[in-house]
């Protein structure tokens, strides 16, 4: 049995080492596997030996994820589709302690911007800017210089200029436009997914290669427009009612049981009254942590 003192120090520093593992990531099967790992090695060191031990969990943490992501980027190569993160799926009305991963910051924008990071250089990004790290300290996890560290975390503060989209909008906001996409899109009413789709919309749909899903990120309101019409011609009329409205990543979107008994996340950008991006999730292995009554 392990001692008390270890499991209480764990567990205070979970949530932000969560958050950590996942933005390093983007997987929550990753993240649940190295703070596993972390826990182990943990277990294993007296903490008399250990001097700040939120500090040392941290340094492990981003130490393991820079394993996994060096390990995982021949595999990215080979990914078929476009690649989403796991989806953070969460009850619009959950009080933020009761999840398992720091909420802020893991917005699917931000994610995607990071994923375009070398790992080095995301793993100094996140310590400095995210978890206020020392160049010295960071020098010690992704082993470079500190000057190299400064210069690794310059480069990506560049790279991440823009990523934020800012204060997200209320829910009161969102509903109607979340309310709207869901009839627009089920029955292919083009004229009102014109009305709601930005001019420089998005479509990215990650199937993996494991269900069907477009290839290529769509972009472009006509593009958008013309695949959910297409789609919509497949399915039976009338729609069904609009599932509950859940966040995901912290934007508005949906859990649902697709033809085929796929289970789809798709999540909603949202931006000045207008539909800036939408993001669907159809890979089984991404949605391996969702529970099934999730599903509408």
């Amino acid at each position: 049995m392990q001692p008390e003192g270890h499991l209480a120090l764990f567990q205070s520093e979970r949530r932000r080492l969560a958050g950590l593992a996942y933005r390093m990531t983007g997987s929550v099967a990753d993240t649940e596997d190295i703070l596993q790992q972390a826990w182990i090695r943990f277990a294993a060191q007296p903490l008399a030996a250990i001097d700040t031990p939120p500090r040392y969990l941290g340094t492990l943490v981003a130490r393991l994820c820079l394993d996994q992501i060096r390990s995982a980027r021949a595999r990215r190569e080979r990914y078929v589709g476009a690649w989403l993160p796991d989806p953070l799926v969460h009850d619009t009305a959950l009080d933020a302690e009761q999840s398992w991963i720091v909420a802020e910051d893991v917005g699917i924008a931000l994610i995607l911007t990071l994923d375009r990071l070398t790992p080095e250089m995301r793993a100094a990004f996140l310590l400095r800017d995210a978890f206020d790290y020392s160049f010295d300290e960071i020098a010690a996890v992704v082993g470079r210089s500190p000057a190299t560290c400064r210069q690794l975390v310059s480069r990506a503060r560049k790279r991440m200029a823009g990523a934020d989209p800012g204060p997200a909008p209320s829910r009161a906001e969102t509903a109607p436009l979340v309310a709207a996409f869901w009839h627009a899109a089920r029955t292919g009413d083009m004229q009102a997914l014109t009305a709601l789709f930005a001019e420089d919309i998005e479509v990215h749909t990650d199937g993996g290669g494991k269900v069907p899903a477009a290839i290529n990120v769509l972009r472009g309101r006509r593009r958008a427009v013309g695949l959910f019409a297409g789609l919509a011609r497949k399915r039976p009329l009338p729609p069904p009612p609009l599932p509950p409205i859940r966040l995901i990543n912290g934007a508005p979107g949906f859990v649902t049981r697709e033809p085929g008994n796929v289970l789809q996340a798709t999540a909603l950008g949202i931006r000045a009254g207008k539909i800036t991006a939408v993001w669907i999730v159809r890979n089984p292995d991404k949605l391996r942590h969702l529970r099934g009554d999730e599903a509408h």
